[in-house]
């Protein structure tokens, strides 16, 4: 019998004048004491589909994730915004589909949201997962060839560039990039500019050290983004955290060492080790007709 992904319910979340788009994946966990939902903070310039094989992963909880601004399928911002309206955001979408507590995890950029979050909403807040991201302005930097290439979205717009400069970039195998690519849409240009722009200035060092949530903080040993150095800034600060850094693994580790950094999240969960789904991506059906959008909407980005 093959493996069938457990996709999502779609639709549009109402923030302000701002619609997002939402994504949950309900997991099929259902009795009383059921596992915690799951809210997901995305990395930069990437549309809720990317989170497709990690859903099938963890499919006893819900998950909930949604498009920043100008990303996937979410318009454009209507205006500049910072990583508290992001957790003030996610808040109400958790609010209004009648959750009240959650674990978060986030990704390199939604590190920070996700951060914000705990710190917002402390009673919200159960467990904390924190994956190749940083404590903001304050961090120790990449590799300039990386960060100069992370700098455009043109690896979103490109899947050619994107195989050329996989390594470089992310510090992972070339031959994981198809696995990235198969559920990407690009962002447009002002909604990844408004992104880069939201962290400006940002720092978990002023709160983190107030936040009472478990936290797990997993570095890839060969993140040519975010180096493992963040992620012992980040322990430092946090007090009751775990550090694990991934030897020889990139900045996409949840892709390229999923087996591992599951096996991790699982330990920290305290859920009992299973084995990792080994599907080929799947194109989630929703993808479709955002390309086409898509395409539409970044004819004219070189």
């Amino acid at each position: 019998m093959s493996f069938q992904p457990n996709l999502p319910r779609i639709f549009f979340s109402k923030i302000g004048n701002q619609q997002l788009r939402t994504a949950i994946w309900t997991g099929t966990d259902k009795g009383f004491g059921k596992r915690t939902p799951l809210l997901f903070f995305n990395g930069i310039g990437a549309n809720l589909e990317i989170a497709q094989l990690f859903a099938d992963t963890f499919t006893g909880r819900d998950i909930i994730t949604f498009d920043m601004p100008g990303v996937g399928g979410s318009p454009d911002p209507k205006l500049p915004y910072r990583p508290w309206w992001v957790a003030k955001a996610a808040k109400r979408i958790l609010r209004d589909n009648g959750y009240h507590r959650v674990d978060v995890l986030g990704v390199s950029w939604g590190g920070g949201p996700a951060q914000q979050f705990a710190w917002q909403n402390k009673s919200m807040t159960r467990r904390l997962i924190l994956c190749a991201t940083s404590p903001g302005w304050t961090m120790v930097p990449g590799n300039p060839k990386a960060l100069s290439k992370m700098m455009s979205p043109k690896r979103y717009i490109d899947r050619d560039f994107l195989a050329k400069n996989f390594e470089t970039l992310y510090g992972d195998a070339s031959d994981k990039a198809g696995d990235f690519a198969v559920n990407m849409v690009p962002p447009s240009i002002k909604g990844y500019l408004y992104q880069l722009g939201a962290m400006a200035g940002w720092s978990s060092l002023l709160f983190a050290r107030r936040i009472r949530a478990r936290t797990l903080i997993i570095m890839g040993g060969n993140d040519h983004i975010v180096p493992p150095i963040n992620g012992r800034i980040l322990h430092a600060v946090y007090r009751r955290s775990r550090l694990e850094i991934l030897p020889d693994a990139g900045h996409l580790f949840l892709l390229t060492r999923r087996d591992e950094t599951v096996a991790l999240i699982r330990d920290f969960f305290g859920e009992p080790d299973m084995p990792v789904p080994h599907a080929e991506p799947a194109e989630v059906p929703s993808v479709a007709a955002s390309f086409i959008h898509a395409n539409d909407r970044h004819s004219a980005v070189a």
